[in-house]
Order: C-alpha cells, then sequence, then structure tokens
C-alpha cells in the first residue's frame, strides 16, 4: 500500500494497517499481560488492557493516529470527545508528541477519567451526555482552531491501532499454548476494538458484549443494519460503553464476519469485576469487565482457545469499593 493511501482519512480500516500499527505500538509500549483463567473447567485468557499506561486499550489508538499527523497538523492539535478512556489515549499520545489536545468529555464522566485526562495536558470541555452533540462540538472547533478531530471509533487509524491488541492475542497465545484463538469476546462500545481484533484474527469467532439497554451493536447486527440505542436507555456504571449510536466503518466489518452480539447486566458486570479481582489481582471498570461477565453468566460457551478482553481499569474508588464488597 502506498503512504498516500495509507493517510486517507476516508480509507477503509485493513490487516495491514492493523500490522503496521502494532509496530508502532509496540516500540514504546510492552504487551499487556494475557492471563489464564479457569471457566466451567476450560482455561480462557484475559488480556489485561487495564494495565496500560492510562489504563485502557485507546492508548494504542491515539498512538497510531496522532504519529501520522504531518507538521501542520501537529502545530495546529487535535480534538477528541470521549467518556474517559479514549480521552486520555489521545491525551498521552498528544503529550508524548507535543501536540495541543482539546478533549470534549461528558459531565458524568468518572471523576478519576476527568481527572486524568486533565494532568496529561489536555484541556477538557464537558457536555451534557444525553442531550449534548459532541460531534458538533468537536467539528466547530476544527472548523475555528484547524485541530485534526480524532473520532472514538469512526476513524481507520482508531480501528487499526485497537486491532494490534488482537494481534498481541493471537501471537501471546501461540507463544503461550501452540495455537491461535478460536473465539475472541471482546467489550464494545462503539466497536473499535472488536472490529480491529477482527482484522487481526481472520479465522477467530469474534462476539462482542454490551451493557443491557445500551446493546446497539448486538441489535443492529442482529438487524442487519444500524439502529442507535433505545430512547431513555437506562443508568449504566458502564459509562466507557454508552455509544448511542456505532458507526459503518466498525458495523460493516463485523457483519461482514458475522459477528453475534451479547447483553449482560449490571449484577453480572460486578460479579465479574469480582472474579478478576479476586483471581487475577486485577483492577477492572465496569465497562472493561463485560465481556469476562458474558464468560462467567453463561452467556457464551468457552474454549480453551477462547480470549476474554478485560478492556479498561479507570473506575472511581467509591465504585469500585462498594462493588468488591458486594454492596
Amino acid at each position: 500500500m502506498t503512504e498516500q493511501y495509507l493517510l486517507d482519512p476516508a480509507r477503509q480500516p485493513t490487516l495491514a494497517g492493523v500490522e503496521r500499527a502494532a509496530q508502532k505500538v509496540a516500540a514504546i509500549l510492552p504487551s499487556t499481560p494475557l492471563l489464564p483463567l479457569a471457566i466451567e473447567g476450560k482455561t480462557v485468557w484475559c488480556k489485561a488492557e487495564c494495565l496500560q499506561p492510562i489504563g485502557a486499550f485507546k492508548i494504542r489508538g491515539g498512538w497510531h493516529r496522532l504519529t501520522d499527523l504531518n507538521v501542520e497538523q501537529r502545530k495546529n492539535g487535535v480534538v477528541a470527545f470521549s467518556s474517559g478512556n479514549h480521552a486520555q489515549g489521545v491525551a498521552w499520545a498528544a503529550r508524548r508528541l507535543d501536540v495541543p489536545a482539546t478533549i470534549i468529555m461528558p459531565e458524568d464522566a468518572p471523576k478519576a477519567k476527568l481527572a486524568n485526562t486533565k494532568a496529561l495536558g489536555a484541556k477538557v470541555i464537558t457536555y451534557d451526555r444525553m442531550s449534548g452533540a459532541r460531534e458538533q462540538l468537536a467539528a466547530d472547533i476544527s472548523r475555528e482552531t484547524g485541530a485534526v478531530v480524532v473520532p472514538s471509533f469512526d476513524d481507520p487509524w482508531i480501528v487499526e491501532g485497537q486491532g494490534s491488541c488482537g494481534l498481541e492475542i493471537r501471537e501471546q497465545m501461540m507463544a503461550q499454548i501452540g495455537s491461535e484463538p478460536d473465539q475472541i469476546i471482546a467489550c464494545c462500545g462503539g466497536g473499535g476494538l472488536a472490529s480491529g481484533s477482527a482484522l487481526a484474527n481472520p479465522e477467530a469467532k469474534i462476539v462482542v458484549v454490551e451493557p443491557e439497554g445500551w446493546d446497539d451493536m448486538k441489535r443492529s447486527l442482529a438487524g442487519g443494519k444500524i439502529v442507535p440505542v433505545k430512547n431513555d436507555p437506562p443508568e449504566t456504571d458502564c459509562d466507557a460503553l454508552q455509544t448511542l449510536l456505532v458507526s459503518p466503518i466498525t458495523f460493516d466489518i463485523l457483519r461482514e464476519r458475522k459477528v453475534e452480539g451479547v447483553a449482560v447486566s449490571i449484577a453480572e458486570v460486578h460479579n465479574a469485576m469480582r472474579v478478576a479481582f479476586e483471581q487475577l489481582q486485577l483492577v477492572v471498570e465496569p465497562g472493561g469487565a463485560v465481556a469476562l461477565a458474558a464468560a462467567l453468566a453463561g452467556k457464551i460457551s468457552v474454549t480453551n482457545n477462547t480470549a476474554i478482553t478485560l478492556s479498561g481499569g479507570n473506575v472511581d474508588n467509591d465504585l469500585f469499593a462498594r462493588v468488591i464488597a458486594g454492596s
């Protein structure tokens, strides 16, 4: 592929792009652990992305995107919108590359995510999650400043960057057990991690997991067309997965692979957080635990070659304490 194509925002994400992203990520970050966990007599493999420097896999897409900015784009900066993990990923990459970053975040984002994003040097603008138009806010800032918009999933660089996680899973499983994953269970908001992992693992079955009431990707895949979250969705601890409408770029990849979706309850999510803490010694946020929740609840049949994403660990202390205490 030509450099011109690789830098075209209108291109589609590819396996070659995932491999390129993985090389860039590997140059600055060690692979996160792939940890065994017993579920119903099987050994599944948990990808601990909660141990990334910003506590989530989103650092991958942020780094892949920002390292491809040209000199003028780096000068004008970037603008992104996120409940917190993509925000931190972009802010982390921006600080390392000396790129100005503005992040649009919902007012009800976890305090830890807001504080961490600001601490990384980004300018934070808040909005009302249910009534605010974050895409329009980003577009207005871009028009005024020349900043490049960095979406949280509707972008080929982001999909490829997140796909580097799926490539690591495949390489680690080959090294540890001598075979590739036959199934990847992925946490899903906009679908960047799941679609990128699908590109990286063309032979594996992919299953996406969302919180109940926010399962628009599940319903979209079942119906064969993109549908939004239903009106008046329930409150959820899974702030990272509150995507109101998925994008064609991720949906098309997952639809082509005939991916199925599963929804989990908050009680099932909290149980998964406790299991991750007690058996893997990991702090996993609610949105980062949904894939494990589905497996533990028996909603997905697991194999000894199943990989599960633990996609983030940015949870407020008081919520995590209540969950672990079972209250």
